[in-house]
């Protein structure tokens, strides 16, 4: 999976995910003296949620990689792929599915805790602010989520974890202007975006299984090579 889809599961979900993580971001204590120091301040909050993005594709990267190893990446491929159709038609509901896991719902209850406390302290220390994002990264999110599958999807643990590494930064644009400016992105237009999610998930996991079947199309469907190390590399010409 091409890096490029991260950056844009990113931007397109942070305008659908401002009802989440929107309010979070206003009530920090951002607001600074200047305009820069505010924007030092909303770099230190969302570096936190990169950060944590990164170990979790750090995590889920090592994942896809035993798996490539194992020589499954076709499988793996397309497989994800299904996934992310159901995601899209609605069949399947990542976020609601996790949190009925006793141990999952039980570590999410402690990072709302935690934020909660740390919010309450109205705190413009560097490390406060470091750490809400940090913490917010763990938040159930079924965008991340999705994220996560591509990060799967690279077959190698650096990969993964640049992979969530870029798609926190394409959240960064519209975390940064809500911080800056406000929330000036209309109920409406962030139920048409939500209408565009479906459309994208579905190219995405197209793109997915014409990847696992390996029909040596370039870019599309490269032909993948596995090494002696059993290492996949797709090769596009």
């Amino acid at each position: 999976m091409d890096i490029w889809t991260a950056f844009l599961i990113g931007f397109i979900g942070s305008f659908h995910c401002i009802g989440m993580c929107g309010p979070i971001a206003l009530s920090l204590p951002y607001q600074d003296v200047t305009k820069a120091k505010t924007a030092g301040n909303v770099l230190l909050y969302n570096g936190g949620r990169i950060v944590t993005y990164s170990f979790i594709g750090l995590v889920f990267g090592l994942i896809g990689q035993g798996i490539a190893l194992a020589g499954f990446q076709q499988w793996l491929s397309i497989g994800l792929g299904i996934l992310m159709l159901l995601a899209a038609f609605s069949v399947i509901n990542f976020e609601k599915n996790l949190i009925k896991i006793p141990f999952l719902d039980k570590g999410f209850k402690k990072v709302r805790q935690q934020l909660a406390r740390l919010l309450a302290k109205k705190s413009q220390k560097k490390q406060t602010l470091f750490l809400v994002g940090v913490l917010n990264g763990f938040l159930p999110c079924g965008l991340v989520y999705l994220a996560v599958i591509g990060a799967i999807a690279m077959g190698n643990v650096f990969k993964g974890s640049f992979y969530m590494a870029i798609f926190g930064m394409g959240t960064l644009p519209m975390m940064l202007s809500i911080a800056l400016i406000g929330n000036l992105v209309s109920l409406k237009f962030r139920k048409n975006i939500q209408k565009i999610i479906p459309y994208m998930l579905v190219i995405m996991a197209v793109l997915f299984i014409l990847r696992g079947m390996n029909l040596g199309v370039p870019y599309i469907s490269p032909k993948l090579i596995q090494d002696n190390l059993g290492v996949v590399t797709p090769v596009c010409h």
